[in-house]
């Protein structure tokens, strides 16, 4: 049966399809989604992680003899192939949908990290570290759209920061791997690098054929005039949850969306929704993903130096020193994630990053006055990162879906190109800067370095708690009214309203969607997460 085009009769349809997802219980096809989708962090975690082992191992006559300059650079390009991927697939994302490019992206990253593994000098080294950062890249955008747009809105917030933690639950197995692989007592030397670069695919291709029974985002066929074929996706989810034993209840017309056949976004458009119709959210967008990412990299990138520098550690104990660092990464979103679903989204979002700065605070004075070991300086560090871990993953939520659909995997895109350009390259650059040279180096200006990170930090929280939305247990299409949507139907726009987009001056022959007045807050569910 041919899907129906709104857009080309002339008039809106109305759809059950966001309120029949979202009322929809947590069962076993929930779970496939977090796993199927939610590996690409643990990937990503993995190959940072795995690339900064094997750099001085690639500095030696028998492997690829690189220079110290070509092992930095090497980082640098997989920085930028993330970018370049995040700008290139978070457009096709929205243009040829979230199923699609949640495939490719796992192929491009596949075939490009498994060939690094085979290269024979830098030049082919970092050909496929930048293939393998575009796919990386391109699954932030692709992953996050489909996780938000399959995930009913009660448990919505806690499986994406839970989700986006678990960064760190692949860096935990990239250091664990190391310690194996690079252990020339085990395994020869111009074998363990090769090695190290084989365990990201092999575990993409253990889940690849999960995500095969990952269906395509039914919000996103709606929105794109395949009305029908959002339906009988819906009808084939409620299926499989009526079966995994799921009790489902009835869906009235009121709760409807009416929707048209919406061309596919220009540039221009996207410039238009975000810089000025929703000008406000993408500040928020912005500020929340800078200040996070400055943080942590410049802590991140900073702290081998720091604990080799001011302690004497060995290489060796630096790298015992990462695991804790690393758990108390991990911890935080998944034990406070779900607290953004019932306390509420702002609240969480503010308490997250004002906890971690006054934490930073108090280690950057305990730092400089010399109170500080190794042990009770990366203790700080865990507890400043419980929190400011869960309130990072909130920034990629908040991105995710303070937008509207058309637009929402090119919005993750741009403001995760923009983290990754002033948190990755800035602040590693500025605090490496400021570690003092010598046996005894001063302590005062990385303790004031600290200083502004906490600052920085705090900025982000207070800007979150003005400007926030409360997006918990709202369905998308409350929190950012879709642009193909017309008045009619049950939705309701939750948030600071923006300003009435001027669709009609596009030629787009579209009347122009006029948010309705804010809601009072709805009941929001209080019960037991199903992640945590």
């Amino acid at each position: 049966m041919s899907n129906e085009h709104a857009l080309a009769e002339g008039k809106a349809i109305p759809s059950l399809v966001p309120a029949r997802m979202d009322r929809l219980p947590w069962t076993r096809f929930h779970w496939m989604i977090v796993v199927g989708l939610g590996v690409s962090w643990i990937l990503d975690g993995l190959e940072i992680q795995l690339v900064s082992l094997v750099g001085n191992t690639l500095k030696e006559g028998a492997t690829l003899g690189l220079s110290t300059a070509e092992v930095g650079l090497l980082a640098s390009i997989y920085l930028g192939g993330e970018v370049v991927g995040a700008l290139v697939f978070g457009r096709l994302t929205d243009k040829w949908g979230r199923r699609s490019l949640f495939i490719i992206t796992l192929v491009v990253y596949l075939v490009a990290s498994g060939a690094a593994g085979l290269t024979w000098d830098f030049w082919s080294l970092a050909l496929c570290r930048f293939v393998a950062g575009m796919g990386i890249g391109g699954e932030y955008a692709a992953i996050n759209s489909a996780i938000d747009e399959l995930i009913p809105s009660k448990y919505r917030g806690r499986v994406d920061i839970g989700v986006n933690g678990t960064y760190w639950a692949g860096a935990l197995i990239g250091s664990a791997v190391g310690l194996v692989f690079l252990n020339t007592d085990i395994i020869p030397i111009e074998w363990g690098w090769r090695l190290c670069f084989l365990v990201g695919p092999v575990m993409g291709l253990m889940i690849i054929y999960l995500r095969r029974h990952i269906p395509e985002s039914p919000r996103w066929l709606m929105t794109h005039g395949k009305i029908e074929e959002a339906e009988r996706t819906v009808d084939d989810i409620e299926a499989t949850v009526r079966r995994q034993g799921g009790q489902l209840r009835e869906v009235t017309d009121d709760e409807a969306i009416n929707l048209v056949d919406y061309p596919p976004v220009t540039y221009r458009e996207i410039a238009r929704v975000m810089l000025r119709d929703y000008r406000s959210r993408s500040f928020l967008g912005f500020s929340m993903m800078v200040t996070q990412a400055f943080l942590y990299n410049a802590i991140f990138f900073t702290y081998a130096l720091v604990l080799k520098s001011y302690f004497g550690l060995s290489d060796s104990g630096v790298a015992l020193y990462f695991f804790p660092f690393a758990i108390g990464n991990l911890a935080g979103p998944l034990l406070l994630g779900h607290w953004f679903d019932t306390i509420g989204r702002r609240k969480m979002i503010f308490a997250t990053y004002s906890i971690a700065a006054v934490v930073l605070f108090v280690t950057a004075l305990l730092f400089n006055a010399g109170s500080l070991n190794a042990t009770t300086l990366t203790l700080m560090w865990c507890v400043t990162f419980f929190f400011a871990s869960a309130g990072a993953s909130s920034a990629y939520l908040t991105v995710s879906e303070i937008f509207p659909i058309e637009l929402r995997g090119q919005a993750i895109s741009f403001f995760f190109a923009i983290s990754q350009l002033t948190g990755g390259v800035v602040a590693p650059f500025l605090f490496a800067s400021l570690i003092g040279e010598g046996e005894h180096p001063a302590r005062g200006p990385l303790a004031i370095g600290y200083v502004v990170g906490a600052v920085i930090m705090l900025a982000g929280g207070i800007i979150a708690w003005f400007f926030g939305v409360d997006a918990e247990g709202q369905s998308l299409e409350n929190v950012a009214k879709p642009l193909s949507a017309r008045d009619g139907g049950g939705v309701r726009f939750q948030g600071p309203t923006p300003r009435l987009p001027s669709t009609d001056a596009q030629g787009r022959r579209i009347t122009p969607v006029k948010p309705e007045a804010e809601q009072g807050p709805q009941d929001r569910s209080q019960d037991e997460p199903p992640v945590s």
